[in-house]
């Protein structure tokens, strides 16, 4: 039974060979993608023009496919141009070999600056290229080499593709590719040789033909004749005969006072090392043939001097160190730091002992003395400021982080109304003379949102810039804020106004900061305003005779008087009558209610009749009261409380936490209606037996609606009314009106409390953080940065540079809208800053190597300025009359320096001029004699050989043959594109 089973036990496998392998299945995607790119038959496109494999657009297509659970990716790689005629495409003639086998023999694209490697190698306009998706893969084993390549011809031969395709084997970095391309009846095979060391018997032209002709083994005796292209490229490294013309700042003048505190406003620009690094030479040879030079390992007749075409490109230095771009990135670095001023100065203010303390209590006990100083400046803010100036000077010199001639310089440079002996009151206004204040470049603080290049904040912006990089760093930035605070104090409670910025509410186009500042100063200038009224009318206004002292001194007066006080732009109804104080007193308003309140409700004119008129500003026109005929005067009103961003926006969020409730909308208009309560107030005081239609004539005339209509008599007359939107019963208006009291604008309470809004601002920075700081400044700094930059343009006149600015502009306006830009953003716009730095850099030190500014004659330069804009824009540039030209001569001289400098063991012959160098080479003959040494060996030898030849029988077909050679110190290439015929072999 067991003999019986063994049988049964055994599998029988049967193979099945109509199942696709992996193989044709990789094979079939293959063909899949080629047909969906639409890469079949045969289509002819135009010549090629010269120069078109740079300036021409390239575009690819992708995609991945498998062979097996290994990735490949397929990308197709073509110069777009112009479709060719399409009868012409449709038309698939036999005879025609294929595009690409044309465009091998094509010269007028040899050695392009800037292509796909496979572009330089073989100048094909169109071709596919197969290599492992993953970087880290490669195909290394000569069987999976031949498998990709069989799988390649046979995809090939089954769609009828005739544009080349390449398989890239083994690791990247070496950049092999084998491949293949087919037609009717032909073939070209794509083959490659890359060595580390070169034989000796390959760097030369003579055996370089030798390897080409046995290639080919042409079988005919006279061998057509060979087409050569030669390049040989020379690097000059050494500049030691031309300085870098970036001068450093003078540091020790910022402080010396050689140059003055003026050095703070200006940024640094330029590269700290040379931009250029290395200048590459092509001498190009473009059409020779075999018999007319020599180039073997004894001699060569292929002097550069002599090469008909030479180009030239230069490579720049990576990321070279910009003083612009430097100051600008540190700065932001700040940005992310998170110690507060204090942590970072290693002290807080009361934790000294012993006689600090004791000055502090000193300080504050002054309060019970008597002094001859005015009331306000007897503050405990006045005496903590005292005091802090006290502790300051115990402390040691050397823990400063600012010394005193650099704090100085600044803050002069900052104040400067506080070098003369009186502080200039009017300094708050900036010069309207300004020519600049309506150009483009001034106007640019609207779209950064920093603030005008000639006021406080934007130089506090450049002065903490240049004390991060130079003095101090975070410790010396700490230092000067907190010096710049107890400034701010020391103005608010001292009225002195602060310099550098405009009069007037705070502009909201600017950063908060400056906001900040402004909102400071109408503090003071309010303030200031109230004390000068105080000193002046103590002793004559009192609560009864208000309304003569307002008739006394009238608006011409008092602005006689503001401008004695050296107030630029202030007028008589800015800040309501300047030498009368607002009463907030209850008792001031209790004795109203005996002087017709309840009339003044009413409005009633009998009621009203023993109230004398108050706080009037003039007569408004011929207008008179609508019921005694009494002329209408305007009458002197409070301003409305000026407003910064974050105000604003916690406003808005009080208003919106309201709801929409009727009674949140009733308290919502309520607290909204603040300024129309106090105008109406004004506005009865000054017209006794007033109604709402009088105001709203003055206040809001287009809700009076005038009409004219036929009276009793039948007479035409105006007859007018309150609009549609003022008659709804118990609208704020009507409310607002029946609340207010006949009640002057000197004697309300104020809408705006300078004394509690200067604490806030000065609390407010205060409490920054020079991160905080940071923040807020970054955009007056990248708008210093595009300004200096614009300025250093201007003097280069790069049209590329043009571009990118505007470019920069516009980004940055996007960026520094919003109240909290991104990091990552603000680093991108630094980045371009300093790209382009770096290219007005590279300009100059061009400049200063071909010498432009030493040219005689005026087309000379413009030629030499016209190559050097050309080298800064374009991969590579062709120098006019090649060696012999003006700008080639210049080239010759660098190189015959370097060499000497190289070559010499004399220094006296090292420093030499280039002129006495070029004079011993004078005639054809010397110069051909020395040309040896006046270049180095060629960093690069490229050689294309090509011919048409019958392969492999001397009866078949002539096709085109392509061999590309490229030798430099640590590399040797040979690509090699050999055709053959597949009918007749």
């Amino acid at each position: 039974m067991a003999a019986d089973s063994e049988p049964e036990s055994e599998v029988f496998e049967i193979t099945d060979f109509t199942t696709a392998s992996e193989w044709e299945r990789f094979i079939s995607k293959v063909e899949e993608v080629l047909n969906d790119w639409k890469l079949i038959g045969n289509s002819l496109g135009k010549p090629l023009e010269k120069g078109i494999f740079t300036s021409g657009a390239w575009e690819e297509k992708s995609d991945e496919i498998s062979f097996a659970d290994f990735k490949f990716s397929v990308t197709h790689h073509y110069l777009v141009q112009d479709s060719a005629d399409k009868e012409g495409k449709d038309e698939v003639l036999e005879d025609v070999i294929p595009q690409s086998m044309q465009d091998l023999l094509c010269m007028n694209n040899d050695f392009p600056p800037r292509a796909h490697c496979l572009v330089r190698w073989y100048g094909l306009r169109e071709f596919v290229v197969i290599a492992p998706a993953a970087n880290h893969d490669a195909v290394l084993s000569e069987s999976k080499c031949n498998l990709l390549l069989s799988s390649v011809s046979i995809a090939l031969g089954n769609t009828g593709c005739q544009v080349p395709l390449f398989v890239q084997i083994h690791h990247k970095w070496r950049r092999m590719y084998v491949g293949e391309c087919q037609g009717h009846g032909v073939r070209t095979d794509f083959e490659m040789v890359h060595l580390r060391k070169v034989p000796n018997q390959y760097t030369h032209l003579s055996g370089l033909l030798d390897i080409f002709k046995s290639k080919i083994g042409c079988p005919l005796t006279p061998l057509p004749p060979v087409s050569i292209a030669i390049r040989f490229t020379y690097v000059l490294q050494d500049w030691q005969q031309y300085f870098w013309p970036q001068q450093p700042p003078d540091i020790d003048a910022l402080v010396g006072g050689e140059v003055g505190g003026l050095e703070f406003g200006k940024l640094p620009f330029g590269a700290c090392e040379d931009p250029i690094s290395e200048l590459h030479l092509a001498t190009t040879w473009p059409h020779l043939t075999e018999g007319i030079i020599v180039d073997n390992d004894v001699y060569s007749d292929l002097d550069p001097i002599q090469a008909p075409h030479w180009s030239v490109r230069v490579r720049k230095a990576d990321n070279p160190q910009c003083l612009l771009g430097d100051f600008v990135t540190e700065f932001f670095k700040i940005c992310r730091r998170k110690e507060s001023t204090d942590e970072i100065l290693g002290r807080s203010t009361f934790e000294e002992e012993g006689r600090e303390i004791a000055d502090i209590t000193h300080a504050l006990s002054k309060l019970t003395e008597p002094a001859p100083v005015p009331i306000h400046k007897l503050s405990v803010s006045n005496m903590v400021h005292t005091a802090k100036k006290k502790i300051r000077k115990h402390r040691g010199v050397e823990e400063s982080p600012l010394n005193n001639d650099v704090l100085n310089t600044i803050l002069l440079f900052l104040f400067p109304d506080a070098a003369s002996e009186k502080p200039l009151d009017g300094s708050s206004s900036t010069d309207s003379n300004n020519p600049l204040s309506e150009s483009e470049e001034y106007n640019l603080y609207n779209q950064f949102k920093s603030a005008p290049s000639d006021s406080l904040t934007y130089k506090l912006a450049l002065c903490l810039c240049m004390i991060n990089f130079y003095h101090g760093g975070l410790k010396g930035v700490a230092h000067l804020w907190q010096e710049f605070v107890l400034e701010m104090r020391f103005r608010w409670e001292n009225n002195f106004l602060i310099p550098g910025l405009t009069s007037g509410p705070p502009d909201l186009r600017c950063c908060l900061l400056h906001q900040k500042l402004q909102m400071l100063n109408c503090c003071i200038e309010r303030k200031k305003a109230r004390d000068e009224g105080r000193k002046t009318n103590t002793s004559e206004i009192y609560p009864g005779d208000t309304g003569k002292a307002g008739d006394q001194l009238g608006p011409d007066n008092l602005k006689d008087m503001d401008k004695e006080k050296g107030e630029v732009g202030k007028s008589w109804d800015s800040w309501s009558d300047s030498e009368e104080e607002f009463f907030e007193c209850l008792s001031d308003t209790e004795e109203l209610k005996g002087n017709g309140q309840e009339s003044g409700k009413k409005g009633g004119p009998k009621e009203v009749a023993s109230l004398k008129p108050e706080g009037r500003l003039h007569q408004h026109g011929k207008l008179t009261l609508l019921h005694n005929g009494e002329p209408l005067y305007i009458p002197v009103t409070q301003e409305p409380a000026p407003m910064t961003e974050d105000l604003l926006e916690e406003q808005s969020e009080v208003l919106a936490k309201l709801g929409t409730s009727a009674e949140g909308a009733h308290l919502r208009a309520r607290m909204q209606s603040a300024c129309l309560l106090s105008d109406m107030e004004s506005f009865k005081a000054a017209n006794p037996g007033c109604f709402l239609e009088d105001f709203v004539r003055w206040y809001s005339p287009r809700d009076y609606i005038e009409e004219e209509v036929v009276d009793e008599k039948g007479n035409m007359v105006l007859k007018g009314e309150l609009s549609a939107r003022m008659k709804i019963p118990s609208n704020m208006w009507v409310e607002a009106w029946e609340t207010a009291k006949p009640i002057p604008a000197r004697r309300q309470r104020r809408l705006f409390d300078d004394t509690r809004e200067a604490e806030k601002v000065l609390h407010y920075l205060a409490v920054q953080k020079p991160a905080d700081l940071a923040r807020h400044l970054l955009p007056c700094v990248i708008h210093a940065a595009v300004l200096k930059v614009k300025e250093e343009e201007n003097l280069e006149n790069i049209s590329s540079v043009k571009k990118i600015i505007k470019q920069i502009i516009t980004h940055s306006s996007k960026v520094l809208h919003f109240p909290n830009p991104e990091d990552k953003k603000l680093e991108e716009i630094i980045h371009q800053i300093t790209n382009v730095e770096a290219i007005i850099a590279r300009a100059r030190s061009l400049k200063a190597k071909f010498g432009t500014e030493k040219c005689e004659q005026e087309e000379e330069k413009e030629d030499l300025e016209r190559f050097v804009s050309c080298l800064l824009e374009q991969p590579e540039v062709l120098v006019v009359g090649a060696g012999r030209g003006h700008a080639g001569k210049i080239i010759h001289k660098l190189f015959v320096n370097a060499q000497r400098l190289t070559e010499s063991s004399d220094e006296a012959a090292a420093v030499a001029p280039p002129e006495e160098e070029l004079k011993r080479m004078g005639s054809p003959e010397e110069r051909r004699h020395n040309s040896v040494s006046d270049f180095p060996p060629p960093a690069g030898r490229e050689l294309i050989l090509r011919t048409t030849v019958p392969r492999p029988a001397p009866y078949s077909r002539a096709l085109p043959q392509r061999m590309y050679s490229v030798l430099t110190k640590e590399d040797f290439r040979l690509a090699g594109a050999f055709s053959s015929d597949t009918t007749f072999f």
